[in-house]
């Protein structure tokens, strides 16, 4: 006899700090690592966000520099800066600054930014400044995809610092494939998805983005058959 039942998403409890797990099923045998895998590659590679992607000190011409009256060196400011969380509303990259003089525990709150641009984890903690400190710093943001390594660019500007950008607004992505029962059947597969983003985007959001894209390559197969053959 032929079950069928058609499958449903369902979230699982409540949000919890950008974090939120799904059930997708009732799902044919076998059918949920292919649709899990391909959901958790699509999650985490797939959905566009905003990262830094270059940083420009007044005082400072390379990373493994250092500057007066601060404690942190040039690295540990950029490892920092990588962690700041940001909302970029257009398309075209922008440049937000910072300004500030010490004494000082300067944070991401200190970020002059223009409209359009949202710092999603103000006390995000960036330099240590002593009376004599003074952190200047030019930081571009841009939109992209996935991950964008700092040696990405081959045209170098002085003093211009490309920094690894994650730009994917997903942070983990885990799944695993559980057995359900379909009326007198017990091989069929559930997935529970455990999704966890930066803040920029929900969870639900992000699943719905990530099975759009994923629908919409699938879409290419399914129309061949309408399209002539060369």
């Amino acid at each position: 006899m032929l079950v069928i039942q058609r499958p449903s998403v369902e979230a699982i409890g409540t949000s919890d700090n950008n974090r939120q797990k799904f059930s997708i099923g009732p799902l044919d045998p076998g059918l949920g690592h292919t649709i899990g895998n391909s959901l958790r590659r699509m999650l985490l590679s797939s959905i566009p966000g905003a990262a830094i992607s270059t940083v420009k000190f007044e005082s400072a011409l390379h990373e493994f520099d250092t500057i007066e009256g601060i404690t942190e060196d040039v690295t540990e400011i950029i490892l920092n800066l990588k962690d700041v969380v940001v909302m970029l509303d257009g398309d075209e990259p922008v440049v937000i600054t910072v300004d500030v003089k010490g004494p000082a525990d300067v944070s991401a709150a200190d970020i002059v930014c223009p409209t359009g641009v949202t710092i999603l984890n103000p006390s995000q903690h960036i330099a240590t400044l002593s009376a004599k400190g003074r952190l200047v710093v030019d930081i571009t943001v841009e939109r992209g995809k996935g991950y964008s390594s700092s040696d990405r660019d081959t045209r170098k500007v002085i003093g211009v610092i490309p920094i690894d950008a994650i730009y994917s607004p997903v942070r983990r992505c885990t799944y695993i494939v559980e057995p359900t029962r379909v009326e007198q059947s017990t091989n069929f597969d559930k997935i529970i998805l455990d999704i966890e983003t930066d803040g920029s985007i929900a969870p639900q959001e992000a699943l719905a983005s990530a099975g759009a894209t994923l629908r919409s390559l699938v879409d290419l197969v399914a129309t061949m058959s309408d399209a002539p053959m060369a």
